[in-house]
């Protein structure tokens, strides 16, 4: 039996070249890609979540030629999570295994999940996650976030108060098992991706041209991104639907409803897509294994040339 070939994970901020720089890997190795991304995953809203384009052969979403897993795949209304990201990975990689395995996206989560693994938490509740979203709707965030520190409060200490998916999710724990979301989680959301599953590489933006790059890509993806939120609507999908909570469509939507000016809601794309990106180089500092791609002026970036590095420094095989 011939050895699998070593999973390489390209990651990075928002805006960083993961897409790019996966694509030419991936065509240098004759290799697949599996999309690491908790917003690309959905039909219908490629322009708002910088999803790479390409057209589906088959069944497989084909970009350039080379396959890309996990993009364009899930409807607007529907949910996805960690579990069900770790389930279909693996089932993608089963199907591959004698094929070059590139990951690539920023939500880390799934990558830990995948590589480190999970815990054995319970499902999701949808009677409890109503009841949690109605009082928040109600009292807001700040109450749900108080509510968790009087039952969990290593969870509310850790977890910030406007972030309400994970409030929901670790008071949703709480209410189905009687116990602290904190005291079931093992500790391996905060190990390191093991050496001998995968290589880590992180594109590493100097910090003032990452932004630059974050302001160009809100500019130039806004008036797509309206578009998409426009038909949503007017499909009768709800404002707040899973896909439509992705970054930037809440405020392509209180622009359509005339609650912003175009002004202000670019700019708050601008603001939250920087917070998002300060979160995700806090999140994959953890890694002290990761190889660190060093991109200090604007040119720096070449997708060709860095496919070549990271093949001259991933090992071959497991």
């Amino acid at each position: 039996m011939s050895p699998k070939r070593y999973p390489i994970i390209i990651a990075g901020p928002t805006a960083s070249g993961k897409t790019d720089t996966a694509l030419a890997l991936a065509k240098l190795t004759d290799g697949f890609i599996i999309s690491a991304d908790s917003k690309q995953i959905y039909k219908n809203l490629a322009a708002g979540t910088a999803a790479p384009k390409g057209i589906w052969q088959n069944g497989l979403y084909k970009v350039e030629g080379v396959n890309y897993h996990l993009v364009d795949f899930l409807d607007i209304s529907e949910s996805f999570d960690v579990s069900k990201f770790c389930a279909a990975a693996q089932s993608i990689m089963s199907s591959n295994a004698k094929k070059q395995a590139v990951f690539a996206g920023g939500t880390g989560m799934y990558l830990q999940g995948y590589f480190a693994g999970m815990d054995a938490l319970p499902k999701a509740e949808p009677k409890i996650r109503l009841e949690l979203k109605e009082l928040a709707e109600k009292y807001g965030k700040e109450y749900l976030h108080k509510r968790l520190g009087e039952v969990d409060p290593k969870s509310a200490e850790q977890i910030p108060s406007g972030n309400i998916q994970r409030i929901t999710r670790a008071l949703e724990i709480f209410m189905i098992t009687s116990r602290p979301a904190s005291s079931l989680r093992s500790g391996k959301f905060k190990a390191e991706i093991p050496s001998d599953k995968a290589k880590l590489f992180y594109l590493n933006w100097d910090k003032e041209i990452l932004n630059e790059r974050i302001v160009s890509r809100a500019q130039n993806i806004f008036g797509p991104m309206l578009e998409e939120a426009k038909r949503a609507l007017e499909a009768g999908y709800a404002q707040d639907a899973a896909g439509l909570k992705s970054l930037g469509y809440g405020e392509a939507i209180a622009y359509l409803k005339g609650d912003m000016t175009r002004a202000q809601a670019l700019e708050r794309i601008i603001i939250l897509t920087r917070q998002y990106a300060k979160r995700q180089r806090t999140w994959f500092s953890r890694y002290k294994n990761m190889i660190k791609i060093d991109l200090k002026r604007r040119d720096d970036f070449n997708s060709a040339r860095l496919a070549e590095f990271i093949c001259e420094e991933k090992p071959k095989t497991l």
